[in-house]
């Protein structure tokens, strides 16, 4: 089990906390919670030891596309795919914006 804890500047603030997808699935879950500073603290709990660089360029590519919310994100992955764990990030980002 590996805990990785990345920070990013935050471009933008949404209003809302969030939830996607569902770890006891397989899969991943992302929980959203806003902060009133300017990063994003991202906290990965992952079945999948030795995947510090691949989130990295995974939330590079997010944040190159859109812009980071201020606030927290913990993510529990149980071995999902890159392309699945973008797809709960920007679900659950998504989320938190729609209230």
């Amino acid at each position: 089990m590996e805990r990785i804890e990345l920070h990013f500047p935050a471009g933008e603030t949404l209003p809302a906390k969030a939830l996607a997808g569902v770890v006891g699935s397989g899969d991943l879950e992302a929980l959203f919670q806003p902060a009133a500073d300017n990063e994003l603290h991202v906290i990965i709990r992952s079945s999948v030891d030795g995947g510090q660089q691949r989130w990295q360029h995974l939330f590079e590519r997010i944040n190159a596309a859109r812009s980071l919310p201020a606030g927290r994100l913990d993510i529990n992955d149980f071995g999902a795919t890159p392309g699945v764990a973008r797809l709960r990030i920007e679900q659950v980002l998504e989320e938190a914006g729609n209230v």
